[in-house]
């Protein structure tokens, strides 16, 4: 059986990588990450469907045994991605797939080279300025911080491994898909496979 693999989803604030996410996990199955958090679960939420809830005591003794292959400190709570269930899942062949900033995406590819980094931008920054305008809830200030961030976030592209511009959300989400093809077919991620065939007799 083949490993699993990683992918790893970044990019700016407005961009739709949330979205973009959601739909490649609703059309494959792939498996998504749940995150670690210390913050207080929502109404509707789910421990170990949409976080695993911890308090911040904890969250600091799996940062000191090195559970973590990322974690941020955001809003005055903590978020991390454990490694356990996410090393198991790709153990027993499963793909991951999960959604982390710049910086996660960083901490995440030097624990896991063989980790797949796709950065989802919008066509060019005035269309990015336009879909956190439409969001309503953004100053000029904030939207101005937010902005910056995203050149930034852009500027990191070497680290990563593709890009998708999403116009539109259905194309966006169809490269994806063909990412996650594309590296499915690799040889070096289907050699165990193309042994037993030459083995057959």
């Amino acid at each position: 059986m083949n490993k699993g693999l990683l992918f790893v989803v970044s990019g700016p604030s407005g961009a739709g990588k949330g979205t973009i996410c959601t739909k490649v996990i609703e059309t494959t199955g792939i498996k998504p990450s749940v995150s670690v958090t210390t913050r207080a679960p929502r109404e509707g939420e789910v421990e170990g469907v949409n976080y695993f809830f911890r308090t911040e005591e904890q969250y600091q003794q799996m940062i000191a045994s090195g559970d973590f292959l990322e974690t941020a400190e955001v809003y005055n709570n903590y978020y991390g991605t454990p490694k356990a269930p996410v090393f198991e899942n790709l153990k027993n062949g499963y793909d991951v797939l999960f959604e982390v900033d710049v910086h996660g995406v960083k901490s995440i590819k030097k624990k896991y080279p063989e980790a797949i980094a796709i950065f989802i931008m919008t066509p060019d920054f005035k269309t990015l300025e336009k879909r956190l305008r439409a969001r309503g809830s953004e100053t000029e200030d904030s939207l101005k911080t937010r902005l910056s961030a995203a050149r930034r976030e852009l500027s990191e592209y070497k680290m990563f491994d593709y890009i998708v511009f999403n116009d539109k959300v259905e194309p966006a989400v169809q490269e994806v898909l063909d990412i996650i093809t594309a590296e499915k077919r690799r040889i070096k991620n289907n050699e165990d496979r193309i042994k037993a065939l030459l083995e057959e007799k």
